[in-house]
């Protein structure tokens, strides 16, 4: 866990919030509390909110921007004594929504933050007002998977099949790069101390690494599968499918296939906007920040 008041040389220049109702402190950032339009941002894989950190700066503006670390990233604690599930991720989620009061939310949601939106949204149909997602997937429709693993989760199921999965992903104080370079980003351009100190320092020790460790797992083993098959059973698909909903994809992603994405997501929304990001990888708000933060401008405004 990074020390609250740890700016990076003033990359990050907001001020820490914290919520200790889901049995641990989850830090928040919660800017631009004047407007009305709530913008709610959800990261990844191993990431944390200093993805958003252009998105934050610019958005709250004109609206009123909150992005939560997860449990066991960023400046999020890591407690053993938790499951690290999609379940648990997404029920978080909601305590943290209800103890901010925070009403029809324009979700925006990358890699894991896709689907614990979409959970979400499905546990709370009247509380999203719109969905804005790059690099990610529902995987809600019925189009077929890719036969082949990405390169990612080829990387995941042969270090876990040699036993070394958990000697890498739990030394991301020092492999952080190498795993983002893996899942792939382009703006190389970016990377100085400050940048790597961001993304390396939630993780100091393997126990800080548990939530790193579990979210691609729950992905290659299909851990999270009787989870969003009870969402979409008590959820109202057709109230779902009528939120208006935005794909951004960079289209060198290593992660999720992005053909498959896209069709997943056109399947469901067959007249919602998709934008590809040709020289962007998995960490679009890295590669191409301020192009996605104009398209979330608009979507929010429009909807």
């Amino acid at each position: 866990m990074i020390e609250a008041k740890e700016n990076f040389n003033n990359t990050w220049p907001f001020n820490p919030n914290f919520f200790s109702g889901n049995g641990f402190k989850q830090h928040y950032v919660d800017e631009g509390k004047e407007n009305n339009k709530v913008i709610l941002c959800l990261h990844g894989e191993p990431t944390w909110g200093y993805i958003y950190r252009h998105f934050i700066k610019e958005l709250s503006k004109n609206f009123r921007v909150v992005v939560p670390d997860l449990m066991g990233f960023g400046k999020s604690e890591t407690p053993k004594n938790k499951e690290y599930s999609l379940k648990t991720h997404v029920e978080n989620l909601e305590n943290l929504v209800n103890y901010l009061e925070l009403k029809n939310i324009y979700f925006v949601g990358q890699d894991w933050g896709g689907p614990i939106l979409g959970a979400y949204t499905l546990r709370n149909l009247t509380n999203t007002k719109g969905m804005f997602l790059i690099n990610t997937i529902f995987g809600y429709s019925k189009t077929e998977k890719p036969k082949e693993l990405t390169p990612w989760f080829k990387w995941i199921k042969k270090n876990e099949d040699s036993g070394t999965l958990d000697g890498i992903l739990g030394e991301l104080n020092t492999t952080v790069l190498s795993i983002m370079k893996l899942l792939n980003f382009t703006n190389s351009s970016i990377i100085d101390d400050n940048w790597i100190k961001a993304y390396a320092s939630p993780f100091p020790n393997r126990d800080s690494c548990l939530g790193a460790i579990n979210f691609p797992l729950d992905v290659l083993h299909g851990r999270m599968v009787p989870f969003i098959i009870d969402c979409l059973k008590n959820g109202d698909m057709k109230s779902f499918l009528d939120i208006p909903s935005e794909l951004v994809y960079g289209m060198k992603d290593r992660a999720i296939d992005p053909d498959y994405a896209i069709k997943d997501f056109k399947a469901l929304y067959p007249n919602a906007k998709v934008t590809k990001l040709e020289n962007a990888g998995h960490f679009s708000q890295e590669d191409e920040p301020y192009k996605i933060i104009e398209l979330i401008k608009g979507f929010v405004s429009n909807n």
